[in-house]
């Protein structure tokens, strides 16, 4: 379904909702861990609202979409990860719509064209209202038209849950474990109308791992040509910091990158980009094809994430390679500091 641009209505809606929103100040009595959500009444979505700035920093609100989004934002509030990395990836597998109070060079033409055609104007610093969609593996992006409507809402929700926290800060102390305080519409004849409800988040569907193709043939035909090397190898996928727009326009994402490297020596023996549709169903194949390239098949294989053993399992069993599931990979992960060090120099 081809997603639309917010109306000028719908703008009008957004900005007076996230301006009467700024005018409370609720991050000066609230912290990022006092979560509560809005149902969407069109999708019946909840939204999970975390308000940021009791530290000074950034002021915004950010509506993380579903239990997918609550997972996300439940990652991101934990212990941060000792690699960098790994927090970095946590961050671009967010799932929310956020409305920050930011500076007037952090927004783009779009915005600027937007403001001037509504007539408003702002001055000083976290004074400019910034309103971004955040998708996993993909880059902030421009609010679709549902997006913009369930943001609003949103933040009219949060004008008026906020200060009853202020008065009673157990408001949200669920009665038992799993549930949230989540604000329910209902319709009337008034239009809508809001309720208090305690609802525990939807099942959270896990996402399947693509089936592997085993071609048999294929693997007989690379058993004969190739020769065992006495290597491990090391092998992973990771999302590359640089974010790529396949079309001008289009929402640019960050795409995939595959390294395979030498346990012992630190040689990378190949290195790829998929798109974060396509990476997993490929992760196999860029072994395979490898493989067959070098003519050359490890001892043993090391990866970290449970999706990539599960992958080249079905392979490696039948080539006759030991795969083993570890908690770091020390080669790769230098070779990878060493591709961010080079992208951060090169400004990209």
């Amino acid at each position: 379904m081809k997603e639309t641009s917010p109306t000028m209505p719908d703008w009008k809606a957004l900005y007076e909702a996230a301006l009467e929103f700024q005018e409370i100040e609720a991050w000066t009595w609230m912290y990022d861990s006092d979560v509560f959500g809005v149902q969407d009444p069109v999708s019946g979505e909840i939204g999970y609202c975390c308000i940021m700035g009791n530290l000074g920093e950034m002021f915004a609100l950010a509506l993380y979409l579903g239990s997918e989004g609550l997972e996300s934002y439940m990652r991101i509030a934990s212990e941060p990860p000792p690699d960098p990395s790994e927090a970095f990836e946590e961050l671009l597998l967010q799932k929310c719509l956020m409305a920050s109070f930011a500076n007037r060079e952090e927004l783009g033409k779009e915005d600027h064209q937007v403001i001037k055609r509504l007539g408003l104007k702002f001055r000083g610093r976290n004074a400019w209202p910034l309103f971004r969609s955040y998708r996993p593996a993909h880059f902030p992006w421009y609010l679709t038209a549902d997006e913009a409507r369930f943001l609003t809402l949103a933040l009219q929700q949060a004008r008026e849950v906020c200060p009853r926290f202020r008065e009673d800060p157990a408001l949200f102390d669920p009665p038992q474990e799993e549930l949230w305080f989540v604000r329910v519409p209902q319709l009337a004849e008034e239009g809508l109308t809001w309720q208090d409800a305690w609802l525990e988040p939807a099942l959270l569907e896990e996402e399947e791992l693509p089936d592997v193709p085993i071609d048999e043939l294929r693997l007989a035909r690379l058993t004969k040509a190739a020769q065992f090397m006495d290597a491990v190898w090391e092998m992973d996928f990771f999302l590359s910091p640089t974010p790529v727009q396949d079309k001008r326009d289009e929402r640019p994402h960050y795409p995939y990158q595959t390294l395979t490297v030498d346990h012992a020596s630190g040689f990378i023996f190949d290195t790829y980009l998929a798109s974060p549709a396509t990476h997993l169903e490929e992760f196999p194949e860029r072994f395979l094809a490898l493989a067959e390239r070098l003519k050359r098949l490890p001892v043993e294989i090391w990866v970290k994430r449970e999706d990539a053993y599960d992958l080249l399992e079905p392979l490696t069993s039948r080539l006759g390679i030991e795969l083993y599931l570890v908690d770091e990979l020390e080669s790769l992960e230098e070779a990878q500091a060493a591709f961010r060090h080079f992208m951060e120099r090169r400004g990209w």
